[in-house]
């Protein structure tokens, strides 16, 4: 491995290197594969991989599961100061020389958000279809894992169509999920050390 062949190299500087790695690798991922869909798909459209995995073109205007809450300006704005503290706690905890899986956790947040803010900053200018900071956020991975219907006898839903897992989201929703699993896991260990 290349940090392995630099033995002077400070451990906060590797640290540092692999951080920003993470971050630039799955920011780039997020944003080809997201460009790709909005450029080769039409809206709503659908390319079926298996029969519980599908390419699904949307776009979000909202939060995670399309949650809207005023202006979409604030909720840009709150995304953007937010990555700033993300990317400051990241640095800081990259001097204070903390473990590997808090900084992974970190820079799978940060790289998440950051390809977000990516989307509803630019987007909308770049696709022309709303100023800057009113961009939609494109998502694309639906893995319907179960489909049918809700028994009869459900109070309220029954007979309605049911699936398990039908949220579309993206690579910078799934790097933000496990990085938050993963800074979950840190603090269980944490606490029983």
């Amino acid at each position: 491995m290349l940090l392995k062949r630099i033995p002077h190299m400070k451990i906060h500087t590797k640290k540092a290197l692999i951080s920003a790695s993470l971050v630039f690798i799955l920011l780039l991922l997020d944003q080809l594969f997201k460009i790709w869909v909005k450029t080769s798909f039409f809206l709503g459209e659908e390319l079926y991989i298996t029969s519980w995995f599908r390419l699904v073109f949307v776009e979000n205007e909202g939060m995670a599961f399309g949650i809207t809450m005023g202006d979409k300006l604030y909720l840009t704005l709150f995304r953007i100061l937010a990555s700033i503290g993300i990317a400051a706690y990241l640095g800081l905890c990259i001097k204070k020389n903390q473990s590997y899986l808090l900084l992974t956790s970190l820079a799978l947040i940060l790289a998440g958000a950051t390809g977000n803010i990516i989307d509803c900053v630019f987007y909308g200018q770049w696709f022309d279809y709303a100023p800057y900071f009113y961009g939609r956020v494109v998502d694309m991975l639906y893995f319907p894992l179960i489909e049918g219907h809700y028994w009869d006898w459900v109070p309220m839903v029954g007979g309605d169509p049911f699936v398990f897992f039908a949220p579309v989201f993206n690579l910078a929703d799934s790097a933000i999920c496990i990085g938050v699993a993963l800074l979950l896991i840190h603090e269980l260990t944490q606490r029983e050390n």
